[in-house]
């Protein structure tokens, strides 16, 4: 990313404020005129004020992240964060295509992404991946399962069935195939598509603790404030306002705007500070940690099966081993199990 030196000006006008006021003393003491040591400290407030709204109206202090479903928000921000753009990036220093391949390469449910900055607001614009049923767009193709189970119905749309209902399919196996025989011995090569569903059983397990670690009380807490000037941050505290021991940090973010709703480039952080007793071992009960270990699988469960099947019939056994519970799902599911690869010619 390019680097601008607009922000040197702004510290510099900062810099011309805070020294007006040893600036009017010296002039009052060579006998310049009340008028004219006015006029010099407007005029430092002034170029302040117009440097913060030109460089305000440049910079990013707010991110607005839509179209994407399943990447969260934070996920987009964090690969954004880390190629480099973050709150107090000036919006002229972005490169559109730079900052899209580094973004691509760590997001790859994501296939294209832009930035598009109004004012001090960065729209991010995302589009995902499409997922579902594996396809070949062109040429050849075979329909083959994508896991192991007992075929219910088969739907050829296009190619030739080589399964029926009642057969046994392995992960791999082909179910549709894109080489159709000939009445005079020859073959026929297709774009061989259809649905193909199965009966399917998963088992799942997962250890869930018997003792948890369970916070102290609040004992105190404690708001302590900063500026945040492009990304340098200037502590309204001393050292002595940190709480020490097990504490929660939550930090709110406030822009600065002048009163026509311009912002200027200064954010003010309210941290909040909680300090928390000490920490003691729970034991639950078996029956507490099965319900969250059967919360957890059954989600599982669910992302296996996307939307593609159902299960229909679930069994959940748990065993205690030690300090843990051993908590087993077995389902039976009915799923659309076919997918496309590309078929090749020998």
């Amino acid at each position: 990313m390019k680097k601008h030196s607009s922000m040197a000006l702004v510290v510099f006008a900062v810099c011309m404020v805070s020294y007006s006021g040893p600036m009017v003393k010296g002039a009052l003491n060579e006998g310049a005129s009340p008028i004219s040591v006015a006029l010099l400290r407007m005029l430092a407030a002034a170029l302040l004020t117009v440097l913060l709204v030109v460089e305000g109206n440049f910079t990013i202090w707010e991110f607005q992240v839509s179209g994407n479903e399943t990447v969260s928000d934070e996920a987009v921000l964090r690969a954004l964060e880390d190629y480099g753009i973050t709150i107090g990036t000036r919006s002229l220093d972005i490169d559109q295509k730079d900052m899209r391949n580094h973004v691509l390469l760590e997001l790859e449910d994501v296939v294209w992404l832009a930035v598009n900055v109004r004012g001090c607001v960065a729209r991010v614009q995302v589009v995902e991946r499409v997922r579902g049923q594996d396809m070949v767009e062109d040429g050849p193709a075979n329909v083959v399962a994508r896991r192991p189970g007992l075929v219910t119905r088969v739907e050829a749309l296009g190619g030739q069935a080589a399964v029926v209902p009642g057969d046994t399919v392995t992960q791999g196996q082909l179910l549709i195939s894109g080489a159709v025989d000939l009445d005079n011995g020859g073959l026929r090569w297709q774009h061989g598509m259809g649905r193909v569903w199965a009966r399917t059983w998963y088992e799942l397990t997962a250890q869930v603790p018997l003792t948890v670690r369970q916070r102290g009380a609040p004992l105190s807490s404690r708001t302590r404030y900063a500026l945040d000037i492009g990304k340098k941050r200037i502590k309204l505290y001393g050292k002595g306002s940190t709480l020490g021991g097990d504490c929660d940090k939550i930090t709110q973010y406030r822009p600065v705007c002048l009163p026509w709703g311009l912002r200027l480039p200064i954010t003010v952080a309210a941290e909040t500070v909680t300090a928390y007793g000490p920490s003691t071992d729970l034991r639950r009960s078996a029956g507490e940690a099965r319900q969250e270990g059967e919360a957890l699988l059954r989600e599982q469960l669910e992302a296996l099966l996307g939307d593609t099947g159902a299960a229909e019939s679930v069994r959940i056994d748990a065993v205690e081993q030690g300090s843990w519970l051993l908590v087993t799902l077995r389902a039976e599911c009915l799923e659309e199990i076919g997918r496309e690869v590309p078929l090749t010619k020998e």
